[in-house]
């Protein structure tokens, strides 16, 4: 349960940073980057005395390193396919579909690792689905184009894949041993094709690289490495199933965001948003019961 805690404390706390980027000017590609970096970096720290590259199975070495660059890929693309998402269609829709993209991770599961369905799954994570749309929710009222859908689907899915192939890896590629360099190679992966987006902003606009927005991508990097240490960790625990912990994470972090935005930022909260935070909470009871 504590790796699910620390899990939630961290993802918030990278919520938190990003907020405080906008009202600092931070240009957030830059950031990103520099966050990646380093995040692969500490992976490579941390890697455990007794590793050896030697030890690794070559029966599975091209699968560990495709899956990891695979993944890394997809952190960065999801996240332009977000912000780019967020600026043309709108942050709700964006936000939904980044979030109820966790059914895909669930299916696998459920389908894949032959996790058990119950009644209560059934409810609890239906029920945190209603919680995330509601908590989504704002005041103003927003209207999707239709041209604009393929990048909701291309948000949903890549997200989706992401957790997906991170769920799937955890039960049948990653170890204590390895695990520190799944994350490295995935982590510079995002780092060095962010890196390409951020050199075609500067050749294609008067941009500079800034000081600033490094410094803070180091500092977003840190628990952005914790963030993916402990969640893969939380599904490898046998606690709960991972199509129970994909939900209690995702409210964890929608309940505590919402409460920390309200005292650090002072964020008008909908009553829409209330409802999702209320309706979350009964969800992970019922998953937790």
């Amino acid at each position: 349960m504590i790796e699910i805690i620390i899990t939630i404390s961290t993802f918030t706390s990278m919520v938190m940073l990003f907020k405080y980027f906008e009202k600092i000017k931070v240009n957030n590609l830059q950031a990103i980057s520099a966050n990646y970096f380093t995040a692969g970096i500490l992976s490579i720290i941390f890697l455990p005395n007794t590793f050896d590259f030697d030890k690794i199975d070559h029966s599975t070495s091209t699968l560990f390193f495709a899956l990891a660059i695979f993944v890394g890929l997809l952190f960065v693309f999801t996240f332009n396919l977000y912000a780019h998402g967020a600026q043309k269609i709108g942050v709700t829709p964006s936000t939904i579909a980044n979030k109820m993209s966790m059914i895909i991770p669930i299916i696998i599961g459920i389908v894949l690792l032959n996790e058990e369905v119950t009644i209560n799954k059934i409810l609890g994570i239906s029920f945190a689905f209603g919680a995330i749309f509601l908590s989504s929710l704002g005041d103003r009222e927003y209207s999707l184009n239709k041209k604009h859908l393929i990048i909701i689907v291309l948000l949903f899915f890549g997200q989706g894949l992401a957790d997906g192939i991170l769920n799937w890896a955890q039960k049948f590629i990653l170890n204590s041993s390895n695990m520190n360099l799944f994350f490295a190679v995935t982590f510079l992966a995002a780092g060095f094709a962010g890196l390409i987006f951020v050199f075609v902003k500067l050749s294609s606009q008067n941009i500079k690289i800034e000081p600033k927005s490094i410094f803070w991508g180091i500092a977003l990097g840190i628990p952005n490495y914790l963030t993916l240490l402990y969640f893969v960790k939380s599904l490898k625990s046998e606690l709960f199933s991972s199509s129970e912990i994909f939900p209690i994470i995702n409210i964890g972090v929608i309940i505590f965001c919402t409460i920390l935005s309200i005292i650090l930022f002072r964020e008008r909260v909908s009553i829409f948003n209330w409802l999702g935070v209320i309706l979350g909470v009964f969800s992970i009871f019922i998953i937790l019961g």
